[in-house]
């Protein structure tokens, strides 16, 4: 997992978590959370976005130094 999120990520991660719990116990379970639930998916939204991005990037990069292995090896 921490090949994926650095540690600006995961700090936002426990901030959001804490501040969405923080705000079910000071607003109790009120219409208002309906609200900060859609703060908190949106946020893991992005989070989820983030790792996906990350995990394409690091198949993307593979298969281009897989690409260029097969060209320096034809091209010799």
């Amino acid at each position: 997992m921490s090949e994926h999120f650095d540690l600006t990520t995961l700090i936002v991660i426990v901030v959001t978590f804490v501040l969405f719990v923080a705000a079910l116990f000071s607003k109790g379970f009120t219409h208002d959370l309906f609200l900060e639930a859609g703060v908190f998916l949106v946020s893991v939204k992005l989070i989820l976005m983030g790792y996906r991005n990350s995990v394409m990037n690091r198949e993307i990069t593979e298969q281009l130094r897989e690409i260029k292995a097969r060209l320096e090896k034809h091209g010799n």
